[in-house]
């Protein structure tokens, strides 16, 4: 489903349900990742939903709240991102020890030119989210930048992020993860 009509990255706001057919697979990354075959396996099997609350706080300070669902399956995450760039760790309950950082940039500070294409709006720039594990506490090294904005695919306009990940050795990936927008979902 189309997200609506005023929806930019000024506010992106709302629930939605990851569309498998329109994304890419993400069975590699997870992998470079150190996700475990068993739960990969869930995770393609079970349906991705998101719930976003896209504001400013009290100082002002631009912040989107992620709890991300999947279903069946269980897995549930919290993401607390505030859009000033600094580095802040987490213990993610599926990725492990991370540490990420999170910004509001314009098209012309986007480095890798499948990160910088595809939009269908460049007006209110885009948001950045950079991650990568902690290595001394996880074990494993790897970096996933992902550009979130909207794109226009098949005539719908829709929720999308471009990833450009590097893995332990160096591996490179790109993809697209799509999301339908959504007025309610059960999880």
């Amino acid at each position: 489903m189309a997200v609506p009509a005023e929806f930019t990255t000024l506010d992106i706001s709302g629930k939605f349900v990851m569309n498998k057919s329109l994304s890419d697979s993400t069975e590699e990354i997870l992998r470079l990742q150190g996700i475990g075959w068993f739960k990969r396996k869930i995770i393609a099997n079970g349906t991705l939903y998101l719930s976003i609350k896209h504001y400013k706080d009290d100082n002002g300070i631009e912040r989107i709240d992620i709890d991300q669902t999947l279903s069946p399956g269980g897995m549930g995450s919290r993401e607390e991102r505030i859009l000033d760039w600094s580095e802040r760790s987490k213990d993610d309950s599926l990725f492990g020890a991370v540490i990420g950082r999170s910004r509001r940039l314009r098209v012309e500070d986007i480095d890798d030119d499948y990160l910088k294409t595809g939009w269908d709006s460049t007006e209110h720039g885009f948001i950045q989210s950079y991650v990568s594990s902690d290595t001394p506490k996880s074990g494993t090294s790897w970096i996933a930048n992902q550009i979130w904005g909207v794109e226009v695919i098949d005539n719908v306009r829709r929720y999308v992020r471009h990833v450009f990940f590097t893995g332990p050795q160096g591996e490179e990936i790109r993809g697209r993860l799509v999301y339908d927008y959504s007025k309610c979902f059960l999880t």
